[in-house]
């Protein structure tokens, strides 16, 4: 079998059927569709059942969240490659023939295409830098690459597990895993299983579809971003543990401040003080260890500023007025 589909839906009775019949009319048939009933409560289930195909695998669970739900159907993965599709999203047609394709003939551990939004209110389409690859320059177009060719813009790349295609004995042999538990499992996992990748390649074509809309987690600043702490925390976890730490301290520990720094000036009101509170735990951990002089010599003036201010606020009414 050439590929497995690992499309993960909890609740996506409004968008459920686009997503599996874009998977069921790929140009190349020779696929499983492991689908993962994460415990929904509306009709998303009635909507799998009535498909009689013998590609589709279902697995139907009591609701586990998106990273575990995609770590226990990647164990039963039996494709050459494994690519994963999110419930209101779908795939351009022959999206799996041409990254297929690309994989094999350059034997790539993990290619990327790029991704269109689909504005879910408008219909209007439209990409950006992130979906659009647009930090590979023309150097990268057809041929396989390292890792270490990105260093320099590592953390521009999108992190969007959707947005590749994966070998599976890669997958198995580098023992990546998602987070689970928490929301932005993609970015841990991203920036691991990226940086253990021997061969790399990127498509220069929409494969894929991303449909906004207000219920999509990464398209709404709500509560979901207080784990952009935790999600921080694993990041930085990964890179020590993979001995990455020392190579990529300057551009990871920017990294790790922007996230909630950015999603503390755009969240929901009522979430600003719990991320807060969460951001401050982290901070006053980190002053406490053996990373905070890196974090006080590799920081700019914003992000530093930053840091510092939320280290000495006791509460985010405190950290407003030292900021104002």
């Amino acid at each position: 079998m050439k590929v497995s589909i690992i499309l993960c839906a909890f609740n996506e009775e409004k968008y459920l059927r686009k997503s599996i019949d874009s998977v069921l009319s790929q140009s190349l048939d020779d696929f499983e569709l492991i689908i993962v009933n994460d415990g929904s409560t509306d009709d998303t289930l009635n909507i799998i059942d009535s498909y009689d195909d013998d590609r589709i695998k279902l697995i139907d669970q009591e609701n586990i969240g998106l990273g575990a739900s995609r770590n226990k159907a990647m164990a039963e993965a039996s494709g050459e490659y494994v690519a994963f599709l999110d419930g209101d999203d779908w795939f351009s047609p022959d999206a799996l023939e041409t990254a297929y394709g690309e994989a094999k003939s350059r034997d790539c551990d993990i290619v990327i295409f790029q991704i269109k939004y689909f504005d879910d209110d408008t219909g209007c389409v439209s990409g950006n830098d992130w979906f659009d690859l647009n930090s590979f320059d023309e150097s990268f177009d057809n041929r396989a690459f390292s890792p270490d060719e990105c260093k320099d813009f590592l953390f521009d790349l999108s992190v969007n597990a959707c947005q590749k295609l994966y070998k599976r004995s890669f997958l198995e042999k580098s023992q990546v895993k998602f987070v689970e538990g928490i929301y932005f499992e993609d970015m841990p996992f991203f920036f691991e299983v990226f940086l253990k990748a021997e061969s790399i390649s990127i498509i220069r074509k929409y494969l894929y579809y991303h449909r906004k809309h207000s219920k999509s987690i990464t398209d709404v600043i709500d509560c979901n971003y207080l784990d952009t702490v935790p999600a921080g925390q694993e990041l930085m976890r990964r890179f020590v543990e993979n001995g990455w730490y020392e190579e990529y301290k300057f551009d990871l520990l920017a990294y790790k401040i922007n996230g909630p720094r950015f999603a503390l000036s755009e969240i929901v009101d009522k979430c600003k003080k719990p991320l807060f509170d969460l951001i401050h735990e982290d901070y006053v951990d980190i002053m406490n260890s053996s990373y905070y002089d890196d974090y006080l010599d590799e920081l700019g003036p914003v992000k530093r500023k930053f840091f510092l201010d939320v280290i000495r606020s006791k509460s985010y009414d405190e950290f407003l007025r030292i900021q104002n």
